[in-house]
C-alpha cells in the first residue's frame, strides 16, 4: 500500500454547500475503501489549503482515479503528493552511494 497526502481546497460550489461537507467526506471514505484504499488521517486546516488527507491506495492509478473522481464532483480541487515513509527515504538516500 502506498501513502498519499492530499491537499484539498473547496471550490466556490463546495464552500457554498459546506454544511454538506461531512457527508461528502463519508462518501469519499467509502469510495476509496471500495477502490482498495483507506483514509489514515483527515484534517480541516487553516492556511493555503482547506483540508489535508493522508490516504493509502494500492497504486498510483487508484490514487489518480480517486483524485479525479473527487474533482469531478465540483466541490473540491486536490493536489496529491506521493509519500515515502522513513524506511524508504533512508533506502533511497543510501542508494545514492
Amino acid at each position: 500500500m502506498t501513502t498519499y497526502i492530499m491537499l484539498i481546497n473547496w471550490t466556490e460550489q463546495g464552500v457554498k454547500n459546506v454544511r454538506e461537507s461531512p457527508k461528502r467526506l463519508d462518501a469519499a471514505k467509502k469510495q476509496l475503501g471500495e477502490m482498495g484504499g483507506s483514509f489514515k488521517e483527515f484534517y480541516l486546516t487553516m492556511g493555503d489549503y482547506d483540508m489535508v488527507a493522508v490516504c493509502d491506495a494500492p497504486d498510483d492509478a487508484v490514487a489518480a482515479r480517486f483524485a479525479l473522481s473527487l474533482g469531478s464532483g465540483g466541490n473540491v480541487r486536490t493536489r496529491t503528493l506521493k509519500a515515502f515513509p522513513e524506511a524508504a527515504y533512508r533506502e533511497i538516500i543510501n542508494s545514492l552511494g
